[in-house]
């Protein structure tokens, strides 16, 4: 029964009788809403196309959340009702993006909550349609565009790529200064054309580069997917920047652009190379290109299983057979938490009490917030993350490690040195 007024043709149906009626001085009694047995929550994100590696790892931390939810009880305070994922396929383009999202939002009229769509471009028009169904939207995204629309219904997990550019000089000019004694003052500049590498290298061309004593002497922007780096990395090279930033969205090109920057002898740590994104560290990256073209290439991004978190990366490597845990998996396992905490603060499957209530997390290493480098989760009106703390890790002999922020780091950075 569904907690609406019972009328007296309800009671009567029901066998109740007049006597029923007259219990309360008349009043009508409402009936009590049952518990759902399941509630379901969305994952939309790239299963194919060439970003299809991201949403299955996506897949993998979210699966792992919702078994460790259901085998702790489900949604206490909905009587134990388990959590169910259904995922859609944002595929390799905005529309099919916005077409999964209409889909999802028709065909999924329960739905509670949901995490995606993992590529800036993607998370842009998926949230236009999410937004329209008040459905509460967690994201890894990074593009500032995002929060910056006056939108309610999203919630930014990660710093935005403004943030993070502001934040990547400071940390990258302090590791080269601390093991050269010398500031870099010449700047390389490579990124495709998708909404979150560009809202990265914006304010870095605007002031953070002047800021910092820096001269950008090659900036060379493409089209994802790459056919052929070469002409980029010529033009990287007779440039002769201190060190370059590669800020890509995908697997294929970063094979391409470091196999690249090897074969001009700029690889294997000659050229310090800072990237940004959970891609730049996957087993897969590795695995194509091999561990010495990989060797101190830095990447700066949202979020990475590091210190304090063994026990979790153990057993997230033992289900999936993933030698670590990083970016792309561990955000959507915090937003299946984050979900969860939600319904039992709200004590609903209401779609704007659950976004109420994660408008009032304001939590510090407790629940979910124990998923977040910072250790605080708190978002402020615009659905942005506070005290979004940047996470960077450095390739070394084969494994990505995680060198900063020290709360997290297990390993010691270090500053390529040109051959």
């Amino acid at each position: 029964m569904t907690e609406a007024t019972i009328t007296r043709r309800d009671a009567l149906a029901l066998g109740l009788g007049g006597s029923a009626l007259a219990l309360g001085g008349g009043a009508p009694r409402r009936a009590r809403a049952q518990a759902p047995e399941e509630v379901k929550v969305a994952l939309l994100a790239p299963m194919s196309g060439p970003w299809a590696r991201q949403g299955q790892l996506m897949k993998l931390g979210a699966d792992l959340a919702i078994e460790d939810i259901n085998s702790s009880g489900g949604i206490r305070a909905l009587g134990g009702a388990r959590m169910r994922l259904v995922v859609y396929d944002a595929g390799d383009s905005t529309e099919k993006a916005k077409n999964a999202a209409q889909r999802m939002v028709a065909q999924e009229p329960d739905l509670v909550g949901g995490t995606g769509a993992w590529l800036s471009s993607f998370t842009l028009a998926v949230t236009e349609v999410t937004e329209r169904a008040e459905l509460p939207w967690l994201t890894l995204s990074y593009a500032d565009s995002l929060t910056s629309r006056g939108f309610r219904y999203i919630f930014q997990c990660s710093p935005t790529g403004d943030d993070q550019a502001i934040k990547t000089l400071p940390i990258v000019l302090d590791l080269a200064q601390r093991a050269t004694s010398k500031k870099p003052t010449r700047l390389g500049l490579l990124a495709d054309n998708t909404a979150s590498p560009q809202s990265f290298v914006k304010p870095i061309r605007a002031t953070e580069a002047e800021k910092h004593g820096l001269r950008i002497v090659v900036d060379e922007t493409y089209t994802p997917p790459l056919s052929d780096a070469t002409p980029l990395i010529q033009r990287v090279r007779a440039a002769r920047p201190d060190f370059l930033l590669f800020i890509a969205t995908n697997i294929p090109d970063d094979k391409l652009v470091m196999e690249k920057l090897n074969e001009y002898g700029l690889g294997q740590a000659r050229l310090p190379t800072i990237g940004n994104g959970g891609h730049m560290a996957t087993p897969e990256l590795v695995q194509v290109t091999g561990p010495d073209i990989l060797e101190g290439l830095m990447v700066t991004m949202a979020n990475w299983a590091g210190k304090g978190q063994e026990e979790l990366v153990r057993r997230f490597s033992e289900r999936t057979k993933e030698p670590w845990m990083g970016q792309d998996s561990i955000m959507p396992y915090a937003d299946m938490m984050i979900l969860r905490e939600a319904m039992e603060r709200a004590g609903s499957t209401d779609r704007r009490k659950v976004a109420d209530a994660i408008r009032g997390f304001d939590l510090r290493n407790e629940g979910p917030a124990v998923y977040f480098p910072s250790r605080h989760l708190k978002f402020d009106t615009r659905g942005r993350l506070e005290d979004a703390t940047l996470v960077t890790v450095q390739w070394r002999q084969g494994v990505p490690q995680p060198v900063d922020p020290p709360a997290l780091a297990t390993a010691m950075a270090f500053w390529p040195r040109p051959g």
